[in-house]
Parts: C-alpha cells; structure tokens; sequence
C-alpha cells in the first residue's frame, strides 16, 4: 500500500505546532470511506514546534475514527439530503430576514474553523445578510486581549514572537498554567531557563503544576492582578526605572492579596532583568477586567521600554487553533473585516471590495449579548458552526433556554450527539480535522496550512462549501463562487490592502496573487515581522482595580474554572481517545484540605458546587496548592460525557464591560457533599446514556467505556447492561454485587461492579478486557487476573504510558533528577506537560525518610 507524508498544524490550542503526518492509502477525496492508518509526528521544520508535540497532538490519530462522527443532513431528527438541507437553511433565513429583518439572524461561530471558513462567514452576515451578529467563541477566550491591544496598540496585535521567549532573562506568566495549556511553549521556557538561567514567576492564585516549577509564585487573589501590575508599575517608577506619570490611579491600596515578601521578589526580578516577556492567558482575560488586565501588563511594559526589542514585550497566548485568523478576518461582532472598523469609510470601502449593497450598519452582538436577544426572541434564526455553546458558554442552563425557544437553530458539526447538537432543527455534517483544508492563524501571528489527510466520511462538506451553497441559494451566486480554499484565501489576503492603506500592519497583499499550487505548498509564514508594532503609536491605557465584591453568606467560596492537560474544551474529540482519558478520568472539585473539613468534604467523595446560576456535581480531589476560600473545577465535562458536571453551568453572565468577554474565573460558590446509597462502575464496549442515577461519569478505554456511577434507588442493571449471556455473584451482607457479560467472540462485552459499603477493584485490568476476544470468567468476576501483572500505579505520562509506580522506582534506584527519570522509563521525554509532575514525585520521594 502507498503512503503519503503530510506536513499540517495541529488541531489544538493556539501554539499552531506543525505536524507532519504519515498516511497510507490514495489521496484525500479519492473516494472511499474506510479509516486508513495515520502516524503522527511533530514537524521538525516548523518554527512553532520543531517537532515537538503535546500529550494531544501526539495522539491525534485516536480522534480520527467515525465513532461519534455526523455523516448526514439532518432534518428535524431524520436523515435528509444536501439539496434539501440546504433548500431548507436558505428558505428559513431568507423568511426570517423579510419577516423580521437581519438583526433576527445570528451566527455562532468557532476558532475550530479554518481562516477561509471563517471569511465566508463573516462576508456572509455582515456584507450580505446585512447584520453585525457574527461572534466566535473566541470572546469567551480572547476578546480581552484583543480588546486590550486596539486600547494600546490601535489594532490587535500581538508584538512578539515565541522566539523572544528563548531570549528573555525574565519571563512572568499570569493566570497561565502553562505546562498543561499550551506544553510546547513550556519547553521552550525550560530550554531557555537551561540555556540561559531565565528566571520564571507565575503569578496565578493556585499553586499549578507550572507554578511548581517557578522560581516564584505569586498566590494573586483572584481577580487581583490589576491592583498588582498598577502596585509594580508605582514601584518601578519609584526606582526610577519607568515613567508612569498620568497613568496610574491616586490610590494603590487595593490589596492583590499578595503577600509582602512576594510583591517585594517579585519587583526585584522584574527591576533587575530588562529582557522580560509576559505571558498572559485566559486566567487573565476571562474575567469582567479582563481588558484593564491587559493594558496593565502592558503599561509595565511601555512605561520601561520593554517591548519591539528581542526577548521582551506582552504575549498573549491564545487558546483555540485559529482564534487568531478569525480575529483577522472579522470574525468578533466589533469588527468588520481585516482589523477594519465600522466607520462611514471603511463601510463604503468593504462594501466596494464585496460588490454589495447590504452592508452592515455597525457592530452586531457579543456572544452573551446574541444568546440573550435569542431567549428574548429577537434573534430567531441562529447558525452554530463548529462549537458547542450548551456546554461551554457561562450560565449555560440560561443558553438552553434559549436554544430551545429559537425557532430555527442549524448546526454545522462533525460530531452527531453533543449538548448543542440536540437542540438543533437542521443538522450538517462537516469536516473534522484531517479532512480540513485552509490556513490557521497561531499565537505569534504565524499563518500554516492544514492539510487535508483522509477523505470526508459519508456526506460531511467543508463549513466554507456549505455557507457558499446557501449564499447561491439566497441570490449571491458571484460573491460566493469559491471553488477552492485558495480562491477564498486569495480574496482574503488582497483584501488586507483597505488596512495597509489606514496604516495597520496586517498585511498579506503578498500573498494576494497565490496559485492554487503555491498555496498548496505554502510554508509558515508570520505576517507583520518578529516586531510589528516598532515605529508605531503606542499609548499607556488608566486602568483601576475591580472593586471587590462583598461576600454573600450563602456563597462564601470562589469558583475558578480551567483546563486538563489532556482534554480539549468540550471534549467531542478528544473524549474519545482512550489514551488521552488515562490522565483524568473524571472531573475533580479540587479543594484545600483545610476547606474540605470545614465544608465535610471527603477526598474521593462527590460534592455539589451550587451558585447563583444553578448546582453540578463532581468527585472531590484534594489539593495542597488550591487557595483556601477558593475552588477549581474543570470546564471539559459535558451532558454526553456525564450526569450533572457542567462546569460552565456555574458562572453568571457578568461579563467585561469593554470586551464582553464573560467571567468564568471567579464565581460566588458554595460546596455541600453528596451521599448515595451505592456506587459502582460499569464497561462495555458501547455507549449507554444511565437515567436514574445520583451521578455518572464516562471516559473511552481501548475497545469501550468505563462508567462510574453512584445511586440512591434500586440499581437499574437491565438498563445498564445489553441483552446476553451473564455470570454474577453477590455479597448480600455488603451489598456487592458483580456481573459479567461473555460477547459473540468469547471476549468480554460488559461488566458491571456495585457496592454499598466495601471496595471496588481497580479498573485498568478489567478495562482492559474489552479489547480481547477472549478471557476467564472468573477473573472478570474478580475484576483482577490470576497472574497480575506489576501494578504501574496511575498514569502520570501518557505519552509512554508510564505510571506513578514506575517512577517512585526508578526514584528508589537512583534517579535523582527529571532527566535521570526519563532516562530511566521515558517520561516526560515527549511533549513535557508532564514534567511538573515527575519533579513533584521527585521532591516528594526523595523526602521520604528511610524505612526502619
């Protein structure tokens, strides 16, 4: 069989490593349905990564089956055809915008699309729709930033590259955890901490895997960190080292929550080490001052000349793959296309360049703004593309309500059943990574093709294929005769010369002219150079602290929200990757100790985190690093994924009142523990939805799923487990019982273990079974083989498949450094987001006394 080698990007956050894939089989979109192996590899000639890779893009290959794929329109919950479909999409926009005119209609969309998808959609709505109600799910990430920039700067850019990063002798990283967000740019930060002694300060209220790592940790309070950088910026100023004069307010005495002896390290780091980048992320910009964040971490660095020169300046890293080309194109509700705005002027230019007459009036609404004017009703025709707002926007119970009073929703997906995707009319299947073909936009403005290394299963179509379609179908046939990504690329890039002609450095007329061959073959590239604002009007933004909010006694806690280091955002794809499950397999309420007496939370229990905006529950993970009075839990977990854990079901829809973007980070809470009658978990090798239950949770094994679950009635087994041949035993006394299924091929189909008082088995073993065709009964019933094999402990590195118990070996036989581990048993000598990890069990082992 032939095998072709493909360079791409990842489909992760927003580092845009490069990825070259190995792929057997003819060309994409030769034909042919079949899943066909792929291998990937970092690419080691792309400058973003040089072949590095994370946990998650190193196992890519796992998302790439049809498991959970949407292969066909759907109408109303049954199977259709494009033409209808689309026939449909086109008659309901269309009466939707005569009946009630083009501010009824909204588009959601995603920094999962491609850059041209997200042209298309942008010139869709606003050139020819005639409405500014276009948003990303980038305003839930980015938009602070973005905001922060046009405040300094005059228009979003980002004024750094990551190769500043190797050269900085100090590098500050605020509300980032970046060895688990964004593990390839922690890399290069412990390269250069080795190359060439760069201190590292995280400045974060929790004590991260990253903020172990740190030469200092600066515990902020939460929602602290302008009071700090304004405190900084005085203290500069008084060493004569900055000049602050206009900028700062009369009174410094908010307090950051920053202990003396820390703000006074801090400063002397800072005050000693002109090479400073900072690193601010969504700890930072998700927040209702996120944008006086931003300008008070750049203020730092204009007012002490720290930016446009190698190895210092603000960075703001991105979180989504291509949340940076949608910003280019236009896709926020606040701009118009190309960094371009919504004067008389530039309206008339883009009008011009479209060759349209429906051009927009002005900006259309925030994402919170949208979801809120679709439950009042004045939105009525809603498009989600690519994300899954049920889930992931803030007071999500609330975006249901809307979702379900709108009279039209379509959703654009690849994947058939997620929490968005049940409220939708009209279902189109679309591209998933791998069948994409486009560029992405990265955190240092580096635009990279992805590629397209499989054919598309059953009917999926690319989003910008499906929006042209439409668009014909509505009478603009000439605007959107795209043929290709090219084409659309093309008309992109040369649109970028209405903002070189009003002075912004966004500027890709170069690439105006392309070939559809030399964009096939077109290699990284950064637009605006290593410095682009150098030379440029720069200016130093007031910003005050947030004002505290008084404590309310039925919510004495803070609830901070945040990423796995194996996840990715709802997961619809990396949920089912059995690799990437091994690392959390349930979502955790992490708790300080001292909280969980106060609150009579158990480690390993379940809790319930209630707010103003509703209640979910989790699985208690105590933590030594979680600031007391505060919480964290995990944004990942969804209705699909789980009973009752939706992180972002919690937070309220208080949002920045610059940017819009929502406060996920610091949310009113109480915790109150959750008891039930029994608990258990069940394996088989297909997706079943438990009703009924107290809590379940599921996460992908190789061959099926494991279920936790817990309940207080009678526990369901029929429904639980298929129809078949079973094997049981039962401990009435305890209240233990197990059960076992033997499939068609001899091997294990399902099990199900359940107690109410005792312990259960370990589940990795029986787990296991489901990939074989065959088995002992009795050691299923056991939950455990009769010739065990050495128990790893749980996993730490995914990447090599290396346990805890592996390491405090290799520690007890005489490693005594990170290096001497991976050496030992190869972990954390992949992506590295394991590291932290290996040099806390380092600590923590080699300061255990001798036994006796």
């Amino acid at each position: 069989m032939s095998e072709r080698v493909i360079r791409t990007t990842c489909a992760y956050c927003g580092v845009g490593c490069g990825i070259t894939a190995q792929v057997a089989g003819p060309a994409p979109f030769a034909g042919g349905e079949a899943r066909r192996p792929v291998t990937i590899t970092g690419d080691k000639a792309h400058p973003a990564n040089h072949g590095r890779l994370c946990s998650k893009g190193t196992h890519l290959a796992e998302t790439m089956g049809l498991e959970g794929r949407l292969l066909h329109p759907m109408l109303h919950g049954k199977r259709s055809n494009w033409g209808e479909a689309l026939d449909e999409v086109a008659l309901r926009l269309r009466e939707t915008i005569e009946q009630h005119g083009p501010d009824a209609v909204g588009f959601y969309v995603s920094g999962q699309l491609l850059t041209e998808d997200y042209y298309v959609a942008n010139k869709l709505m606003k050139g020819f729709i005639g409405s500014g109600n276009i948003d990303t799910n980038s305003r839930l990430c980015m938009a602070s930033a973005v905001a922060a920039h046009n405040r300094a700067f005059g228009e979003d850019v980002v004024p750094v590259s990551y190769t500043d990063l190797d050269e900085a002798d100090l590098i500050l990283l605020v509300g980032s955890n970046t060895a688990w967000c964004h593990p390839v740019i922690w890399q290069r930060i412990e390269a250069a901490r080795s190359a060439r002694g760069t201190k590292i300060v995280v400045i974060d209220p929790r004590r991260t895997e990253t903020a172990e790592q740190a030469d200092l940790h600066v515990a902020v309070a939460p929602d602290g960190d302008v009071a700090l950088f304004n405190a900084l910026l005085a203290e500069m100023d008084a060493r004569g080292l900055a000049g602050a004069a206009g900028v700062l307010p009369q009174d410094l005495a908010c307090d950051a929550g920053v202990l003396p002896e820390q703000f006074a390290a801090l400063a002397d780091l800072v005050a000693a080490h002109p090479r400073m980048v900072t690193v601010f992320s969504m700890g930072a910009n998700q927040s209702v001052g996120g944008t006086d964040k931003g300008n008070a971490i750049i203020n730092l660095h204009l007012a002490m000349g720290r930016i446009n020169d190698v190895g210092m300046g603000p960075f703001s890293m991105t979180g989504q793959p291509n949340a940076m080309g949608g910003r280019e194109v236009g896709g926020l509700a606040n701009m118009l296309a190309c960094h371009l705005g919504f004067s008389p002027a530039e309206l008339r230019d883009v009008a011009a360049y479209w060759n349209t007459a429906n051009i927009c009036t002005g900006p259309g609404l925030k994402a919170v703004e949208m979801f809120r004017a679709v439950h009042e009703g004045r939105i009525k025709f809603l498009w989600v593309m690519a994300t899954n707002p049920a889930v992931s926007m803030p007071d999500s119970g609330f975006v249901r309500e809307a979702l379900a009073r709108c009279p039209t929703v379509v959703v654009s997906e690849a994947i058939a059943d997620t929490d968005t995707t049940r409220f939708a009319h009209i279902l189109l299947p679309a591209h998933a990574w791998g069948e994409k073909d486009g560029t992405v936009t990265n955190s240092e403005r580096r635009i990279s093709r992805q590629r397209a290394l499989l054919p598309a299963p059953g009917e999926a179509k690319a989003d910008w294929w499906i929006m042209g379609q439409v668009a014909q179908r509505l009478g603009w046939s000439d605007a959107f005769a795209f043929n290709s990504p090219a084409a659309i690329w093309r008309e992109y890039a040369g649109m970028t010369a209405l903002a070189v002609a009003r002075g912004k450095a966004l500027d890709l007329t170069t690439y105006a002219q392309l070939s559809d061959e030399e964009y096939e073959a077109l290699e990284p590239f950064q637009w605006g150079g290593a410095y682009p604002m150098a030379g440029r009007a720069m200016q130093l933004v007031p910003v005050q602290p947030l004002t505290p909010k008084a404590m309310d006694a039925a919510f004495p806690l803070r609830l901070n929200t945040g990423r796995y280091r194996d996840q990715w955002h709802t997961m619809t794809r990396t949920g089912y990757a059995p690799t990437l499950a091994q690392h959390r397999r349930e979502a955790l309420l992490e708790v300080h100790p001292d909280d969980a007496v106060l609150y009579g939370l158990a480690d390993g229990g379940l809790a319930r985190v209630v707010t103003a905006s509703g209640a979910a529950v989790f699985r208690v993970g105590l933590a030594e690093g979680q600031r007391r009075g505060d919480v964290f839990v995990p944004m990942h977990w969804t209705d699909v994924m789980a009973g009752g854990a939706r992180a972002n079901l919690l937070p309220d829809q208080r949002r920045d009142p610059v940017s819009g973007q929502p406060g996920f980070k610091n949310t009113p809470a109480r915790v109150e523990p959750v008891s039930s009658a029994w608990r258990g978990f069940l394996l088989r090798r297909d997706v079943v939805a438990p009703e009924g239950l107290a809590w379940w949770s599921r996460s992908a094994v190789k061959g099926g799923w494991l279920y936790e679950l817990a309940g207080d009635d009678a526990v369901p087994v029929d429904a639980l487990l298929p129809a078949g041949e079973r094997m049981e035993v039962a401990d009435v006394v305890r209240g233990m019982r197990r059960i076992a299924m033997r499939g068609a091929g001899g091997g294990l189909e399902a099990a199900l273990f359940i107690t109410r008082s005792g312990t259960l088995p370990a589940r990795d073993w029986i787990a296991g079974q489901l990939s074989s065709e065959d088995g002992d009964p009795m050691a299923w019933l056991a939950g455990r083989s009769s010739t065990p094999a050495p128990d790893c402990g749980p996993m730490v590195c995914v990447c090599h498949g290396v346990g805890e118990k592996q390491i405090t070996r290799a520690i007890e036989e005489g490693a005594t450094s990170v290096a001497a581990i991976g050496k030992a048993t190869c972990a954390g000598t992949n992506c590295g987001s394991c590291r932290p990890a290996l040099a806390k069990l380092l600590a923590v082992t080699l300061a255990k006394e001798p036994a006796e």
